[in-house]
């Protein structure tokens, strides 16, 4: 194996690490946004069973403070959107992470094959 070889071959398995280090971070991103989409769905679905004059409380540190329902549904209504949003965007990240993650894996792969071609015709 020539030094060049080697290096592009290490240059390569690097970069797959690191496409692999992202998509696992992006993975867990997106669990997170799961479980968040969910609580704040169940939320949303309590505030509809809700009468429109109920009491609803907002926790501000270890204090809860009264607010009015219609500007917490439009809270959670907003922070539905913004879970959905980013969590669309990380689906789309994953899906090109993923894609390349398999056309570096190839790289290497022919890479390696190249080099033991070389190295049994030198044997």
């Amino acid at each position: 194996m020539s030094a060049q070889q080697r290096k592009t071959l290490e240059t390569q398995t690097m970069a797959l690490q690191a496409l692999q280090s992202e998509l696992a971070t992006l993975v867990a991103s997106r669990q997170k946004l799961d479980s968040q989409l969910q609580e704040n769905e169940l939320v949303d679905q309590e505030f509809k069973t809700m009468d429109d004059n109920a009491r609803v409380y907002k926790m501000i540190g270890p204090v809860l403070v009264p607010q009015e329902k219609t500007e917490a549904e439009a809270n959670v209504e907003k922070r539905l959107e913004y879970i959905r949003s980013e969590t669309a965007r990380v689906e789309k990240r994953i899906e090109q992470l993923s894609k390349e993650q398999e056309q570096k894996s190839v790289e290497i792969f022919k890479l390696q094959m190249e080099i033991q071609g070389i190295n049994k015709a030198q044997a």
